[in-house]
């Protein structure tokens, strides 16, 4: 198993990303886009001979940064782990049951040492932003499993259908939410899943964790609210209401009479969407889901 463990400058793969590479040399994964795939290969394959773990470092030069599609090189470390011999197979079983349960964990190892740990209730602030790196000590690195991120789409509404599909490609998982068949169906949205229950209901069956988006678009209170009110009390990292300025003021004067405090409030954006002047469904779905990321992102 080959994982970039530390990043300079424009590397093509975040910490944290892996390669899996067998005895005959087939590969998974990636670790940088394929400009040091190959020697990280035959580094892996070495490794299951002589069964040692290795730290290698590359450079990823403006040609090959350019070739893989980035504006310029950077430098990165790959640690490789033979597995069954300086890694436990029953270490590796053990992360793979927790990846299968949809539990998160973190895979800790000191470069240094070698000693390796599963650690399951650490690290929040590492696991809600799935911030894989080193501890201050520089030689333990944490690798971070996460379940899937999941959004929460309130109203089968045009901008919904051009949501899903990007939210997918970007690896989340979308549900949509609305009792109006005629919105809310396989015909309009494939095979994802859909809830014919009220907003408030399905939420409260499901309730929204730290790793969910909930997304309102009915434009329609009798909708939208009971949603928000079980969205506010729950540790949904992102919540975000469609509507104009007016629209959006409306909804925290309501919001407001319900109880809510200001701080809750805040938690809501509103007007959806990263102001890049989108005007039709694909363009607003691109703003949405550019907000909900950063907003995981770049949390401070």
């Amino acid at each position: 198993i080959a994982t970039v463990i530390e990043t300079w400058g424009s590397a093509p793969r975040r910490v944290g990303s892996q390669l899996i590479v067998s005895g005959d040399g087939h590969m998974e994964g990636s670790v940088s886009g394929g400009c040091v795939e190959g020697a990280v290969v035959l580094e892996a394959l070495e490794s299951l001979k002589d069964g040692k773990t290795r730290v290698l470092e590359y450079g990823v030069s403006d040609d090959d940064a350019f070739a893989v599609g980035l504006a310029c090189g950077g430098k990165m470390r790959v640690l490789v782990e033979p597995v069954g011999k300086q890694m436990p197979q029953n270490l590796l079983q053990e992360l793979v049951d927790a990846i299968a349960k949809h539990e998160s964990v973190i895979y800790e190892i000191n470069i240094k040492t070698l000693q390796r740990r599963l650690v399951y209730n650490d690290y929040e602030d590492r696991i809600r932003r799935d911030r894989s790196g080193f501890k201050e000590d520089e030689i333990t690195f944490l690798n971070v499993y996460s379940p899937k991120l999941k959004i929460d789409i309130v109203g089968a509404v045009h901008i919904a259908q051009a949501l899903v599909p990007i939210a997918e490609i970007a690896g989340f998982s979308p549900r949509i939410i609305d009792p109006r068949e005629s919105f809310a169906n396989r015909e309009r949205f494939g095979s994802i899943e859909i809830s014919n229950d009220f907003p408030d209901v399905a939420l409260t069956k499901t309730k929204p964790n730290y790793r969910t988006a909930v997304i309102l678009l009915t434009h329609d209170p009798k909708l939208d609210d009971p949603a928000l009110h079980i969205a506010l009390q729950s540790e949904a990292f992102y919540i975000g209401a469609l509507g104009s300025k007016k629209t959006h003021q409306q909804r925290i004067n309501r919001l407001k009479q319900a109880g809510f405090t200001e701080k809750q409030i805040d938690r809501v954006h509103g007007p959806i969407g990263l102001n890049i002047g989108a005007s039709s469904p694909e363009e607003i779905a691109v703003s949405i889901l550019s907000e909900v990321i950063a907003t995981l992102r770049l949390v401070k």
